[in-house]
């Protein structure tokens, strides 16, 4: 399964001399609307390829869909989650870019025209390119090429991921730059989204804290009609089911991993009724926390 607390700006990139990692996602037998992809945001580009299942991943409030063969492309700085769609598995690659990684083309007068635009943020691409212009698909090819290498690491294995990711993204910029002012500033595509990073960081660090709708909506300098709004658009989910999905996967985590009992792991995640801690793990986990402690001394994981 996934990481059990989002990565806030801090995904993992292995070599700084080649600052770009794989990350391959295999989400076993999901439910209809559970979460593949913790909420999350960092500096990085990332590129998603899907392999398996469909799914839908909210982009800065924004929801797309996508199956088996189609690439997502996430700009650097955007709040990200994601959901199966359908019972079954999902599976998909993803590929985590920095900047940093072309900065040898940084006197290339054709990068900075083409390519450095989209990396400094000030275009983007589509997230869905091919659903803007289906030559893309063609396209498609290089990423795929690039995640064979970096499953399989020949010798220089870097480098040929290196040229085809920048590859990649100049054949993007070939088609989309014409539809675009490179000396355009793109505004922000979610309105009040530090505030937002700050309160969800908070949610997830703190399952215990007792914040109200109200109290959420002031934090972000919202009224609560449209913090509700917008938080939706967001997650995919209501503030008070976001809310208690966090406090379920901690109570999971404690399940697994402590020995507490179940009356203490529910006044930790801030429920102070176990009848009703248990009702709220057995909606979103699909099982009693009885049954998820007995996962972890059968050793039966996900």
């Amino acid at each position: 399964m996934l990481d059990l607390k989002a990565l806030h700006e801090n995904t993992r990139i292995d070599h700084k001399s080649h600052p770009f990692q794989l990350f391959q996602n295999r989400c076993s037998g999901m439910k209809s609307e559970e979460c593949i992809m913790y909420l999350h945001w960092h500096e990085h580009f990332e590129l998603i390829a899907m392999r398996k299942g469909n799914a839908v991943f909210h982009i800065d409030s924004r929801p797309y869909t996508a199956g088996p063969g189609e690439v997502l492309v996430i700009p650097g700085g955007t709040l990200h989650v994601g959901y199966a769609l359908e019972e079954g598995d999902v599976e998909y690659d993803s590929v985590v870019v920095n900047a940093a990684l072309f900065h040898d083309f940084t006197h290339d007068p054709l990068h900075l025209q083409y390519v450095a635009p989209y990396l400094e943020g000030r275009i983007r691409f589509p997230v869905k390119p091919a659903e803007q212009d289906r030559i893309c698909l063609d396209y498609y090819s290089l990423i795929h090429d690039a995640i064979e290498e970096m499953v399989m690491q020949p010798p220089a294995y870097q480098l040929v991921a290196k040229s085809k990711l920048h590859a990649l993204f100049t054949m993007l910029a070939r088609t989309f730059m014409p539809q675009q002012l490179p000396e355009r500033t793109t505004g922000s595509y979610f309105p009040n989204r530090e505030r937002f990073k700050q309160l969800i960081e908070h949610i997830e660090a703190n399952a215990a804290d007792k914040m109200s709708v109200t109290e959420a909506a002031s934090q972000v300098g919202l009224n609560t009609y449209h913090f509700c709004k917008m938080f939706k658009k967001l997650t995919g989910r209501t503030f008070v089911e976001y809310v208690n999905g966090c406090r379920m996967t901690e109570a999971e985590h404690l399940l697994r991993t402590s020995n507490l009992t179940i009356t203490e792991i529910a006044a930790r995640v801030g429920c102070d009724n176990a009848n009703y801690f248990t009702k709220l793990y057995k909606q979103y986990k699909g099982m009693t926390p009885s049954e998820g402690r007995m996962k972890k001394e059968t050793g039966g994981l996900h």
